[in-house]
């Protein structure tokens, strides 16, 4: 009789401690949700009235050259779009710039990379924009020959690489990985390589209507080691502009290879207009 009594409360004591450790675990799992959750929503660190960041690519690159921006950005707590330029002309490049403009709706810092700035410069007029920045970028002023203005600064070597065919020009895999994106880890430059932008032939002989950095505060990262720009330009174009100006110690891409550097310029830009 003793036996069975103590058969049955052990079976009772597996069980209890079977169902305590079934809680446990569903405590445990609601726990690490819970957590998942937190980790997922932006830390808003960022203390400032303007929240939208618009971002614009270059000519050989697309939206997905602004990922390790974009993340820092979104960790800050900051609405942040990348425009997807067709590269057809400047005019349809700035016309898909206040297209996603018009759906922020609201004040906004407009940032562009290398031929990007041509559009910001064109595109920031809008009245949504209130301040500007610069990644080693062009930055022509209004109905100027940008061209013929680079010429008078040191030619860089991803130049060379620019190959046309078809009405369509792109780099060479040469240019694009030691010119283009050099200071980029090999597998992350040749993934951008696979996604490299198509220019049309007709695309840097297109001439700014506006030139919004003459109206609007900006801000201006020059690449210290640039071999698509060159650096001398930028000095000249930040200069022109009276650009906040900082000096990296980077290849073009200084999105990538200097991500918080040029995240924290970005949100210094936000901040003086909040």
């Amino acid at each position: 009789m003793r036996d069975d009594n103590a058969h049955g409360m052990n079976r009772r004591s597996l069980i209890v401690k079977g169902l305590a450790a079934g809680g446990a675990a569903t405590l445990m799992s609601g726990a690490a949700k819970v957590q998942t959750a937190e980790s997922l929503r932006p830390r808003r660190v960022f203390e400032g009235a303007v929240r939208n960041v618009v971002l614009v690519h270059g000519a050989y690159a697309d939206g997905s050259s602004w990922s390790e921006v974009i993340e820092r950005l979104q960790a800050a707590g900051v609405t942040v779009t990348a425009v997807q330029n067709p590269l057809r002309s400047v005019a349809d490049d700035a016309a898909a710039t206040r297209l996603i403009l018009a759906r922020h709706a609201e004040p906004t810092i407009l940032v562009g990379h290398s031929y990007g700035g041509t559009v910001i410069s064109e595109a920031g007029a809008d009245p949504h924009v209130v301040g500007l920045v610069y990644v080693a970028a062009r930055a022509p002023d209004a109905g100027e020959d940008y061209a013929a203005l680079a010429k008078t600064f040191p030619t860089p070597p991803a130049n060379a690489g620019l190959v046309f065919k078809d009405g369509f020009g792109s780099l060479t895999e040469q240019a694009f990985l030691h010119d283009f994106a050099n200071g980029v880890d090999q597998s992350r430059a040749r993934a951008l390589y696979a996604v490299q932008g198509h220019i049309a032939a007709t695309l840097f002989a297109d001439r700014t209507t506006v030139a919004a950095w003459r109206s609007k505060p900006s801000w201006y990262a020059i690449s210290k080691r640039d071999r698509t720009t060159a650096p001398e330009l930028e000095r000249f174009l930040a200069k022109r502009m009276n650009a906040t100006t900082i000096e990296l110690d980077s290849g073009h891409l200084s999105l990538i290879t200097h991500p918080r550097q040029i995240t924290e310029l970005i949100l210094r830009a936000a901040r003086h207009n909040g």
